[in-house]
């Protein structure tokens, strides 16, 4: 068995509103394991984005331990966790997030540029993973010149860049019609395997569902059942 990238015990993640409390994650127990296609799917509200936000410290538990890469998130401050999440975690969200006034090149450096990258080597390195996904001859556009699918495989390619153990991708293909959604699973499944990173999606989408190696389905805040492929 491989080294466990992160480990979920007992985690509860509970929110006051005027109606009551709601138990957005209610005791759950996940292991997921180094070089993992992985996929967490269930309705809206299930709890499926609660998970990869405390994964991701974008978030705290309300009870439980979560582990990453040995380290328990929930001892570190929040300086601590910043750097963890920088140094070890990327990010792909449905929206994109690129910064708009940056060149495509510019949005894939900018977090080795924040982890003190030198230029020399960030710059070698952000046209190497644009050459991965196929965006050569794009570098200097602005996102807004590009298409939905360019720019998702931009925030993939930025994700990466700076060699993560980890990427979260918060429902990453919503945003995309059918072709270029599975244009996009294929190159991240490519992905995984190249550069061996560890990838858990959160998605409705059965297309993502099925090139996971592993998938969860979430409801109501717990593991309803598990799949494997």
């Amino acid at each position: 068995m491989t080294e466990p990238v992160v480990t979920l015990e007992n985690v509860k993640r509970y929110y006051e509103t005027p109606g009551g409390t709601v138990r957005a994650l209610d005791g759950v127990d996940l292991t997921v394991e180094k070089g993992e296609f992985f996929a967490i799917a269930g309705p809206s509200g299930s709890g499926k984005s609660t998970m990869l936000n405390l994964i991701g410290m974008l978030d705290r538990a309300t009870e439980g331990a979560i582990v990453l890469e040995g380290q328990a998130v929930e001892k570190l401050s929040r300086t601590e966790q910043a750097l963890v999440r920088r140094e070890r975690i990327g990010f792909i969200f449905q929206a994109y997030n690129l910064i708009p006034v940056l060149t495509v090149l510019e949005n894939v450096e900018y977090v080795m540029l924040m982890s003190g990258w030198d230029k020399k080597k960030r710059r070698a390195r952000a046209m190497e993973v644009l050459a991965e996904v196929s965006l050569q001859g794009l570098e200097n556009r602005k996102p807004r010149e590009l298409s939905g699918g360019q720019q998702q495989r931009v925030a993939v390619a930025r994700a990466i860049a700076s060699r993560p153990s980890l990427v979260l991708a918060d429902e990453p293909t919503a945003n995309l019609d059918t072709k270029t959604s599975q244009a996009l699973i294929e190159m991240m499944e490519e992905l995984n395997e190249v550069e061996q990173v560890t990838f858990i999606f959160s998605t409705h989408d059965p297309r993502v569902m099925k090139r996971a190696g592993r998938l969860i389905h979430v409801v109501d805040g717990k593991i309803d059942r598990e799949e494997r492929r």
